[in-house]
């Protein structure tokens, strides 16, 4: 932009992008031509209004640059007008009932605040999504009104601390992305995987994760290599992937890019999920994001580690030198507390989904209870404000290793907690309960919201007290003793930590459908409302919208396990019973001298799993049936929850045990032997 644009025009677009101001009316005519010019040179032929509906994923339908002119040729067009607005079709996204089919107008707009790129041969424009009638479609423009609302209260707070020179406050985001890559060969040999994104079906191997040897292990030679091309990939969009690693599954990976404000930070996370099943492709693996796409093993989540910086290049959960004494970073960091302690179940309702519930609270996660890790430092110095008794300062310690030759390590204040859902790593909050396929919109969404209404209220007190002082230590006092019971450093995976969380009073909303039903409370509703993030009718249109999608998920999971069993395994078991009887008969006519101890045994054993599977095929068909019976979006998710998924899992133990005693060369698709171990 700096390169291809006018002085003042570039000017006036960083202050929108840099300081929230809106955008002069001259300035989208020149930046589209500079645009059209520059993705021109790069090859492109399109562009797009890329934007991102409810679906979860993007969105983008392609013009071509190309105007007709009186002489029967083109020229190369792209203007102002095009840029800022455009016109998709929304009549086929979900919408939560706030459209129907035959109402198809839509609009997308420019978000001059996050970057445009070029994906192919097309220019992508990010952009809002709306309706004809102004109802908000996407998940950008409540994020947008998000960051907006908690910039305009931290820059009160700050205001207030003296900081004047603060114009603006802007949480950052830095989504760590886990993934497994497997063999395409067999990623297309399997139904459950192409259809559904995990193993429906799959015996447990004879190793799992349990020697713990992958985890930052040694990166094979074709997946650095698929590393290696990714990042190329990402660096060429201008996504600054940093980290790569092994995970602790087998064939589970981990990337992690450089913080960046929430709203680039999103866009880029989407283009980090496309980019990272593209490229597999290309080096003949398949890439997959679903939370758990195989049993036994650990799933896959993201980890969305959040901060807030001032335009000034501070970051305001920063403890710094003397965190006690820090009375701005205890505010803001009280302020999270609070937010967290009087919204967890909103913060639990932003990553329900059909896979995650099958990832949190099992051992490898973090549970469906929310809580906050502080650390022993921080955790004294609320003690200290709580109590009003100073706190016994922590010294910088050095870990010295024994070796002369090694240097020595000055210690962290604190340990690290990875059981923790909402954990304080050093100067942020990392948020571990997202599922790995799913948007990081939502979740931060909700944490902007919830700090912001917090933040309004802190401001509203202390612009109102006659001493600044006095009133911040008595409001820090109060929301110390008031939030207290959300702060647990200890193990959450415990069974321990469900009691004491029960006894706290902390909700515990084990599974998607319990979840959403706490989505539009009253208490919900009006925080949205109060802070123009979503109407009441937008808030429940997204309700309506995460419970047809739960619904629709395990639908789809149980008509592809009854197509599986019916039209793979069931035929499998019964060629391999024909060897197995075919044999029997055979040693028999030989005599009675013959043993046929095992082959009787081992027939027997094959009916006996049969029959049972062909039961558990019939008990999951009627099952399922049933569920077009309830009356509301609500129960019918609760139903799948109650009565689908026992009915899958009773199919998927017969098949499994069936899988285990099947001769390997009838069995009808790849197990997790093949798939894990061998790229």
């Amino acid at each position: 932009m700096r390169k291809r644009l006018p002085k003042h025009i570039y000017a006036s677009l960083l202050k929108t992008m840099k300081e929230d101001l809106p955008l002069e009316e001259n300035v989208a005519e020149v930046v589209a031509n500079a645009m059209k010019d520059w993705a021109l040179e790069m090859g492109a032929t399109h562009f797009s209004h890329w934007f991102q509906p409810m679906t979860g994923i993007t969105a983008e339908k392609h013009d071509a640059f190309i105007t007709p002119t009186e002489e029967g040729k083109v020229i190369m067009e792209f203007s102002g007008k095009e840029l800022v607005k455009g016109e998709p079709d929304a009549s086929s996204f979900p919408s939560g009932g706030l459209r129907v089919t035959f109402e198809a107008r839509g609009y997308t707009a420019w978000d001059p605040t996050s970057y445009a790129f070029i994906k192919g041969s097309t220019l992508c424009i990010p952009t809002v999504f709306c309706s004809y009638s102004g109802e908000v479609l996407d998940k950008k423009t409540p994020l947008l009104r998000s960051m907006e609302v908690l910039n305009t209260h931290a820059v009160r707070i700050l205001h207030l601390f003296g900081k004047n020179d603060v114009k603006k406050v802007t949480t950052t985001i830095g989504a760590e992305q886990e993934y497994f890559l497997v063999e395409r060969d067999l990623f297309t040999q399997r139904k459950d995987l192409i259809l559904t994104g995990r193993t429906l079906f799959g015996a447990k191997p004879p190793k799992g994760q349990e020697m713990e040897t992958h985890y930052f292990g040694r990166i094979r030679g074709r997946v650095a290599n698929y590393m290696a091309d990714l990042d190329k990939e990402l660096w060429k969009l201008g996504i600054a992937s940093k980290t790569r690693h092994n995970e602790v599954a087998p064939s589970q990976h981990e990337m992690a890019p450089i913080f960046t404000n929430t709203n680039v930070a999103t866009d880029n996370n989407q283009l980090v999920m496309e980019f990272m099943q593209r490229v597999a492709y290309r080096h003949d693996l398949a890439c997959l994001l679903h939370e758990k796409p195989f049993d036994f093993v650990n799933g896959s989540g993201k980890h969305n580690n959040f901060s807030m910086s001032t335009n000034t290049g501070e970051n305001l959960l920063t403890p710094g030198d003397d965190p006690v004494n820090n009375k701005q970073f205890l505010l803001f960091l009280c302020a999270c507390i609070e937010a967290v302690n009087k919204y967890s179940e909103l913060l639990r309702i932003t990553v329900a989904s059909a896979g995650n519930d099958h990832r949190l609270g099992a051992n490898e996660a973090p549970p469906a209870i929310v809580s906050i890790f502080l650390g022993e430092q921080l955790t004294a110095a609320l003690k200290s404000i709580e109590t009003g008794k100073p706190v016994k300062e922590a010294k910088d310690l050095v870990l010295e290793m024994g070796v002369t030759t090694l240097p020595k390590l000055i210690m962290d204040a604190t340990d690290r907690n990875r059981t923790s859902p909402f954990a304080f790593t050093g100067n942020k909050f990392e948020f571990r309960m997202l599922g790995s396929n799913q948007s990081i919109a939502g979740p931060n969404i909700t944490i902007n919201t919830i700090v912001a209404d917090v933040l309004c209220d802190y401001a509203d007190t202390l612009e109102k007290a006659a001493d600044f002082e006095t009133a911040l230590d008595a409001l820090l006092q109060k929301s110390v003793i008031e939030n207290k019971r959300i702060v647990f450093n200890g193990n959450n995976y415990s069974d321990e930590w469900v009691e004491e969380a029960a006894r706290r009073g902390l909700p515990n909303l084990k599974t998607t459908p319990e979840a959403l039903a706490e989505y539009t409370s009253e208490k919900n509703e009006k925080l949205f409302s109060r802070h123009n993030i979503y109407t009441p009718a937008e808030l429940e249109s997204r309700c309506e919208i995460h419970l047809d999608e739960y619904s629709k998920t395990i639908n789809i999971e149980a008509l592809t396990m009854l197509n599986m069993a019916k039209r793979e395994i069931s035929p499998a078991v019964v060629s391999y019973t024909k060897e197995v009887c075919d044999t029997l008969l055979a040693k028999k006519s030989c005599g009675d001298f013959i043993d046929v101890s095992a082959e009787t045994t081992l027939a027997e054993r094959i009916s006996k799993l049969s029959g049972e599977l062909i039961k558990a095929i019939d008990s999951l068909e009627t099952t399922l049936a049933a569920a077009q019976d309830c009356e509301s979006a609500q129960a019918e998710a609760t139903y799948h929850c109650n009565a689908v998924i026992p009915a899958m899992e009773t199919l998927r133990q017969t098949a499994d045990a069936l899988e285990s005693i099947v001769g390997k060369e009838y069995w009808p698709f790849p197990n997790y032997e093949d798939i894990l171990f061998y790229v």
